[in-house]
């Protein structure tokens, strides 16, 4: 409407003033600057009276819980187990919310706002495992799938005889209302995102390790092991190396889990499952070049005679990655052998 009223206005103040500008009387002139300003007007008057539409997301009123029950018998582990929990306890769901608007603008872009509010919930709960003690939890699935527990706080009592009450639980329940559940393994998890699993509990399972403490058993005699591959050029490493460069990185020794190293993580499951090793024997491949002994060069060797890595690059007894014998390839070209491990990724085994 102020487009109409504003051009016409223009229009006629442009043909009372009269004349021509570059050939353009002054009428048009001035029906055009109406329209303009008027156009703005009409733009500002929409946006400002349409109404802001609303849209909100699915909120919760209650916590569901899948998998919690009473009277539930504490099951007893030997070896290696993958297994389900109990729910012991829980916190109500802590709600956030997330709003975000769109529309609007200035400049002529008109339209009513969209103003979107999402929620978003965290759960903290204990789950009992089994009857203790345990050794160390392994691989964690939520609802069939490997949970990455990158980024997420939770922790693991063994279930011995002298195991405190959990310090969270504390915290919300007080010290005189909340047990240490000794004999009983449980894991607790603080604020986990329940986004992904339809703002629920997820189905969990956890690999338990309860290796026999009996002597005569396997875990009970071995007290030395020897650690193999003994190659892949950064397998010792106890920090995380990752190869390319920019937003292209992938890594080279994050394979079990996706923040913790994967010499880290073979010593913990060994350490869970034969409690009573005191010592490894660290083994460390180099390449012959010939069958016969008098004749044989032995040399360290990498898989591919280019490749950059960060935070640590490769090098063994002070030969660099572009002066390593290359093993050998099969008829694809790809390495049949992993490299010499490097030596900084030795020395970080060791230690």
């Amino acid at each position: 409407m102020a487009t109409l009223v504003l051009g016409a206005a223009g229009a006629a103040i442009g043909g009372s003033i009269g004349g021509a500008i570059l050939g353009v009387s002054a009428a048009t002139i001035g029906g055009f600057v109406g329209s303009t300003i008027g156009s703005v007007v009409d733009s500002w008057i929409v946006s400002s009276l349409a109404p802001t539409q609303r849209i909100e997301g699915p909120r919760l009123d209650s916590l569901r819980i899948t998998s919690s029950t009473e009277g539930a018998v504490i099951p007893r582990v030997y070896g290696r187990m993958r297994m389900g929990g109990n729910v012991i306890w829980a916190t109500d769901f802590r709600e956030e919310t997330k709003t975000t608007t769109q529309g609007g603008g200035k400049g002529g872009g008109g339209g009513g706002k969209v103003k979107t509010t999402e929620y978003l919930y965290y759960a903290s709960f204990a789950v009992a495992l089994c009857e203790g003690p345990i050794t160390g939890i392994g691989r964690i699935w939520a609802d069939g799938k490997l949970l990455d527990t990158a980024g997420i706080t939770w922790r693991w009592y063994p279930g011995d005889e002298t195991q405190t009450a959990d310090p969270f639980i504390v915290a919300k329940m007080g010290a005189a209302n909340t047990p240490a559940y000794r004999g009983t393994a449980y894991v607790v998890f603080e604020d986990l995102p329940l986004g992904n699993y339809g703002n629920r509990l997820p189905q969990l399972s956890f690999e338990v390790f309860r290796p026999l403490a009996d002597p005569d058993t396997a875990e009970g005699l071995t007290q030395a092991v020897t650690m193999i591959p003994a190659s892949g050029e950064f397998t010792y490493a106890t920090t995380g190396i990752r190869k390319g460069s920019g937003g292209a990185q992938t890594p080279e020794n994050l394979n079990a889990l996706s923040d913790t190293a994967d010499m880290v993580v073979a010593l913990d499951r060994l350490q869970a499952m034969a409690p009573k090793v005191e010592s490894v024997s660290l083994v460390v491949a180099w390449f012959g070049n010939d069958l016969r002994a008098g004749e044989c060069t032995i040399r360290p060797g990498v898989e591919v005679s280019e490749k950059t890595t960060s935070p640590q690059t490769w090098s063994v007894n002070g030969v660099s990655r572009a002066a390593a014998h290359l093993v050998s390839r099969d008829d694809q070209d790809r390495p049949v052998y992993g490299g010499t491990p490097a030596d900084f990724a030795v020395v970080q085994g060791i230690k």
